[in-house]
C-alpha cells in the first residue's frame, strides 16, 4: 500500500519487487531463515515434551546457528574456487563482511547465554559438535595437493549435517529436561530427526552436483547418480516416518506425515538448475512447516 502523499513534497514510493527481492535474500542468504528453522526444530521437541522452550536456550541455538553458517559463508578459499557465482554466492560475497560482523555477534550473544545458563558442564558433549561444525568447512587436511575439510571426505557430509542437527535439535533439549539420551523415546526421536534432516541434506547436494565435480568432492550425487540419490533421499523419509514414538495418539501421527509429504516433493523435483529460492526457501523452509504442525497439532488436537 503506498505511503500517504504531504502536499508539495515527492510522492514516496511503495514497496517495490526489488526492495521485497533485496529482503528476501538477506533473510535467505544471511542464514537467518535456515536459524529460525534451527530454532523451530528445537521448539518442536519441547512441544513433544509438554513443556515450554526456554527462551535463552531458543536464542542460544537461533545465534548458534547463525555464527555458524555465517562463519562457513565468509571463509576465504571458498570465495576462491573456480565455479561459477549463483545469485546466492555473490550476494554472499558483496555482503562478507556484514556477515562476518553477523557471525561475531551472533557468536557473543550465543556464548554469553552459554556461560549464563551454565552449560559448562556439558562443556565436552557440546563441544564435540562444534568442532564437528567448525571443521566441517576448515581444511584440516592435505590431500592430492589440496586442503580438505570434513566435508570433502567421501560421502561424509551429509551424515555430519543430519548428526548435528539432530543432536542439537533432540539431544539438547533432552539434557536440559534432565532426560537421558538412552531413553527409548529420545532415540526415537534422534533417529526421526536424523532421518529427515539426512533426506534434505541430499537436496543440497544435487544442488551443488556440478561445483563438488569440479572442486573434487565426491558426494551421493557425484558418485551415485542424481536418481540413485533422491531415492536414497526419500527412503530416508519412510525410515522417518515408521519411527514413531510410543504412546503419540493416532491423529499426531498422520499429521506429522505433511512436512515428510512436503520433503518428499520438494526431494523429488530438485534438479542443480532450479533457482537459489528453490534451496533456500522450499528445503529449509520444510523444517519450519515441522514445527509449524507440531505446534498447531499441541494447540488444537488433543
Amino acid at each position: 500500500m503506498p505511503f500517504a502523499r504531504s502536499s508539495g513534497s515527492a510522492p514516496t514510493p511503495a514497496l517495490s519487487p526489488s526492495w521485497l527481492k533485496g529482503g528476501l535474500d538477506a533473510v535467505l542468504y544471511s542464514s537467518t531463515w535456515l536459524a529460525l528453522a534451527a530454532l523451530g526444530l528445537t521448539w518442536a521437541t519441547f512441544l513433544f515434551w509438554q513443556v515450554h522452550i526456554p527462551w535463552r536456550l531458543g536464542i542460544m541455538i537461533f545465534t548458534a546457528t547463525l555464527f555458524l553458517y555465517n562463519l562457513d559463508s565468509v571463509l576465504p578459499y571458498k570465495h576462491s574456487q573456480p565455479v561459477a557465482l549463483s545469485g546466492r554466492k555473490s550476494w554472499m560475497r558483496a555482503h562478507r563482511r556484514g556477515l562476518f560482523f553477523l557471525a561475531m555477534v551472533a557468536l557473543a550473544v550465543a556464548g554469553a547465554l552459554f556461560l549464563w545458563d551454565g552449560w559448562q558442564h556439558l562443556i565436552g558433549f557440546i563441544g564435540h559438535l562444534a568442532v564437528i561444525s567448525l571443521l566441517y568447512s576448515l581444511p584440516i587436511a592435505k590431500v592430492k595437493g589440496r586442503w580438505w575439510a570434513l566435508r570433502d571426505f567421501p560421502l561424509l557430509k551429509v551424515f555430519l549435517i543430519a548428526y548435528v542437527w539432530a543432536a542439537v535439535t533432540v539431544w539438547i533439549p533432552a539434557l536440559y529436561l534432565h532426560r537421558s539420551l538412552l531413553d527409548p523415546v529420545v532415540g526415537v526421536l534422534f533417529a526421526r530427526r536424523f532421518l529427515f534432516i539426512l533426506a534434505l541434506a541430499f537436496v543440497f547436494d544435487i544442488r551443488d552436483y556440478s561445483k563438488d565435480l569440479l572442486i573434487g568432492t565426491r558426494t551421493f550425487p557425484g558418485v551415485f547418480g542424481v536418481k540413485a540419490t533422491k531415492l536414497v533421499a526419500l527412503a530416508a523419509l519412510v525410515g522417518a516416518a515408521v519411527l514413531v514414538p510410543i504412546g503419540m495418539p493416532v491423529h499426531h501421527q498422520t499429521v506429522f506425515l505433511l512436512p515428510l509429504l512436503l520433503a518428499a516433493g520438494v526431494i523429488w523435483f530438485a534438479d542443480e538448475s532450479r533457482s537459489d529460492y528453490y534451496f533456500a526457501l522450499l528445503a529449509d523452509g520444510v523444517m519450519v512447516v515441522q514445527f509449524l504442525v507440531v505446534w498447531l497439532a499441541s494447540k488444537f488436537l488433543l
